[in-house]
């Protein structure tokens, strides 16, 4: 994350209505300068919606959005200081790319030889310096997207926003061109909010993840902090592949399934209430040999799938605990002689379990 903290764009109260329904719900957030955020949630969650409140675009029911110190709730979007990214590239067909690059800078009476150097400058930086002469239609989907994002720097704006910006493209295409905005990014430092419901492309651009729930934000972290500690079984559930087990906390620190005792931290959850138990498949250890240590226990091999570097073992643990995924290396798998039916020992690091407590 950048070293300033200073915020750059507060969002206060901000609530949306389409007739009846409620898109955006009393929503508050601090974004820094500099800052590169995702929107991440389900489709339907609000994230579009509050990316085109900011803009302008479609403005809250209530609430304040306040940009660089200044309120910016009631402005047109002709007014608001951004530069915008559509799934859909939003190019004009009949412009050159050239053209294109430089339509809103033509916009602001920019003398032309300062228009020629800025547009090329940015043709250079998102890798399309050849392609100045050709048309929309002449040019891959991946190609398409560079120019839309030099066309929304074109004007320097202090707010860069990305609504879907790479769903429409191939996943190689995305992996590259994720790649490649991440580096703009550190190159110029302007503030970006991306709108996206994959969490890999979340996971490896933000410097913030703001995960998003029907209309509400489940949870504000860093990529480490969402992943490995989930503020709520949504955000677990949502953000890579978890194992959830049900039990009760039987006493401080301690929670039963089926049976077992798991040795977990339950934190300030009462006794006897009925929770949710979680932990990755990558946390899970997995032994050809009974161990005597906390949190470990028998189970057997139900079904293995090859996932190229790793390998996802079903797993049928103990009465209670349900059917259990953990991911092994290839090579575990040998070294365990795994296949359907092996009986092996399952470890559950205290560490890595979360618990959460059931709603009433």
């Amino acid at each position: 994350m950048p070293e300033s903290k200073q915020n750059y764009l507060r969002i206060e109260n901000l609530t949306k209505h389409f007739g009846d329904f409620v898109a955006v719900q009393e929503l508050s957030l601090e974004i820094h300068d500099g800052e590169f955020i995702c929107f991440l949630g389900p489709s339907g969650c609000g994230k579009t919606t509050l990316l085109r409140a900011i803009a302008g675009l479609d403005p809250q029911s209530s609430g304040r959005i306040t940009q660089a110190e200044k309120d910016i709730s009631n402005l047109p979007p002709s007014q608001r200081d951004f530069g915008i990214v559509f799934q859909s590239y939003a190019l004009f067909p009949n412009l050159t790319v050239f053209q294109n690059v430089a339509y809103g800078l033509e916009n602001m009476k920019i003398p032309k030889p300062a228009i020629q150097k800025q547009v090329n400058d940015l043709l250079d930086l998102v890798g399309m310096p050849e392609q100045t002469d050709k048309y929309p239609a002449q040019l891959s989907g991946g190609q398409q997207q560079r120019v839309a994002l030099a066309r929304a720097l074109a004007t320097s704006p202090g707010l860069l926003l990305l609504d879907e910006p790479l769903s429409a493209l191939d996943a190689r295409v995305r992996a590259t061109l994720r790649h490649e905005i991440r580096l703009l990014h550190e190159r110029l430092g302007v503030t970006t909010i991306l709108v996206t419901h994959d969490q890999e492309e979340a996971l490896s651009m933000a410097d913030r993840i703001v995960v998003m729930n029907e209309g509400r934000i489940e949870q504000v972290g860093t990529p480490e902090e969402i992943y490995s500690t989930p503020a709520s079984p949504f955000v677990a559930d949502f953000i890579g592949v978890m194992n959830f087990m049900q039990g009760e906390v039987s006493t401080s620190g301690k929670v039963l399934v089926g049976e077992k005792t798991l040795v977990c931290e339950t934190g300030e959850i009462p006794h006897a209430s009925k929770v949710r138990l979680t932990v990755r498949p990558e946390d899970i250890v997995c032994s050809a040999k009974a161990k005597d240590i906390i949190n470990s226990f028998a189970v057997k091999v139900e079904s293995l799938e090859f996932l190229g570097s790793f390998c996802r073992l079903i797993l049928k643990g103990p009465e209670g605990f349900g059917e259990l995924m953990t991911d092994l290396s290839t090579q575990q798998v040998h070294e365990l002689n795994v296949s359907p039916g092996t009986a092996l020992t399952a470890v559950f690091p205290a560490r890595n379990l979360r618990v959460f407590q059931e709603s009433s």
